[in-house]
């Protein structure tokens, strides 16, 4: 299966960022790794902080034979276009939170995202990651 990551507004800074709450380990590293443990599974990453480059990869990679990872970042909780072109693809979407975004403040605990999406794995770490491209390789 062929797979593909999107990471939004600030996570780039994995590894750098708030270590206490998002870890130390860039997604460079991680996505490595990963890469390593789903060999026979193209794993592709993308991250962008801007809203329309996110809903673009969506578009671009959406209609094909992908399933997608999410991380739509502070946008999960405030961008109903990334929403709805989720809503208009067919490939299966997984939400995934590095972090309990329900332990946080009370404007993270909500996702528009989320009601368009096939699952949503929260607060596991990165590992959050691997357990999506588990379930989209298996489902």
């Amino acid at each position: 299966m062929n797979i593909l990551i999107i990471n939004g507004p600030n996570l780039n800074l994995l590894g750098k960022r708030e270590p206490e709450i998002y870890g130390s380990l860039s997604f460079e590293a991680y996505l490595e790794g990963l890469q390593r443990k789903f060999i026979d599974h193209k794993i592709e990453y993308y991250q962008s902080n801007v809203e329309g480059e996110i809903i673009d990869k969506l578009h671009d990679f959406g209609f094909g034979n992908y399933g997608i990872i999410l991380n739509a970042g502070g946008y999960s909780h405030t961008s109903v276009a990334i929403s709805d072109a989720v809503a208009a693809i067919k490939s299966p979407v997984v939400e995934v939170h590095i972090s309990n975004v329900f332990a946080r403040e009370e404007y993270r605990h909500h996702s528009l995202i989320t009601k368009n999406c096939k699952g949503m794995i929260v607060g596991l770490g990165l590992e959050g990651y691997k357990l999506a491209v588990s379930w989209l390789i298996e489902a």
